[in-house]
């Protein structure tokens, strides 16, 4: 990742920035963002805008289109080269970057600006972080948490009354390659099935091992896969290469983040900093991560 000087030297201006998000995401020429026509004409008096005449999309009067259209940067009033910093500052983050710490970072207390403005623009960028993957090979763990305070440290009002334990809390389950990438995601329960799909989904069918705790819904693992377990509840983390010890060091990350740097998180926009905290993650050793994120951009 580069140092933030070298990040603003290589983008000084709202042209270098639009100019870069060209090249990344049309790197063989625009093409329309509606239609995927790519016999498109450039406007000369507008750069970087264009004019697809497909007669399936624009017809005779043309649909113009921008580098922001169909973007997370679209129908913002705020330049590219702010947006790109935003981002930068998310990406280079261990724990990630609070919306309040942007706000005083980009726009200073005094800029007059709202707050709600930079809450919008870092859950865009979360939003860009989906990213796509292939199937975990090798040596991968399975594991599952769940994200949420202890009810007993919450205000009266604030607690569920649904018991002990994991009452009032979100699932999240993953799983992770040793020497490769962690897939992530939150669901509504731990049940069999839900636990099934997930490692089917995101395991290739010719891994050496899948390592888990000992959870009875991955019981039907073993009938496909060489799946092993620790039982965390006899007090065994680890027997031989079976353990889920880096799963659950993402966990920590993750909790860590949640709980230092945005203190709460709700259901509704969790799926969004498990986004966040797996891409981080999967490039935290790419020198192109920016680039590659700036390539995610569009809807």
């Amino acid at each position: 990742m580069k140092t933030i000087d070298a990040f603003d030297k290589q983008f000084p201006t709202e042209e270098s920035c639009k100019a870069f998000l060209t090249e990344m995401r049309w790197p063989r020429g625009a093409e329309c963002p509606r239609c995927g026509n790519k016999n498109v004409y450039a406007l000369k008096a507008r750069p970087f805008n264009w004019l697809c005449k497909a007669k399936d999309c624009g017809g005779k009067n043309g649909y113009r289109f921008s580098i922001l259209t169909h973007t997370i940067f679209e129908n913002t009033k705020k330049p590219l080269k702010l947006w790109f910093k935003v981002g930068y500052l998310m990406l280079v983050g261990k724990k990630g970057i609070s919306a309040l710490q942007v706000h005083r970072v980009i726009f200073g207390e005094d800029s007059g600006s709202d707050y709600r403005t930079s809450w919008y623009m870092c859950m865009r960028w979360r939003a860009a972080m989906k990213g796509d993957f292939v199937p975990l090979t090798g040596e991968v763990e399975v594991d599952e948490t769940f994200v949420g305070g202890k009810e007993g440290n919450k205000h009266l009002f604030n607690r569920s009354k649904l018991g002990r334990g994991t009452a009032g809390k979100v699932a999240v389950i993953g799983a992770i390659a040793r020497k490769g990438m962690v897939v992530a995601k939150v669901i509504e329960n731990t049940d069999t099935p839900t636990l099934d799909r997930f490692v089917r989904s995101t395991v290739a069918d010719d891994v050496s091992l899948v390592a888990t705790d000992e959870h009875s819904g991955y019981r039907l693992l073993d009938k496909d896969y060489n799946h092993q377990s620790v039982r965390h509840g006899q007090g065994e983390y680890v027997r031989g290469k079976i353990h889920t010890s880096n799963i659950d060091s993402f966990w920590s990350l993750l909790m860590r983040g949640i709980m230092g740097q945005f203190h709460h998180v709700s259901k509704e926009y969790l799926p969004l900093y498990v986004n966040e905290f797996s891409w981080r993650h999967n490039n935290r050793k790419n020198p192109d991560a920016f680039s590659d994120l700036i390539t995610t951009c569009s809807k």
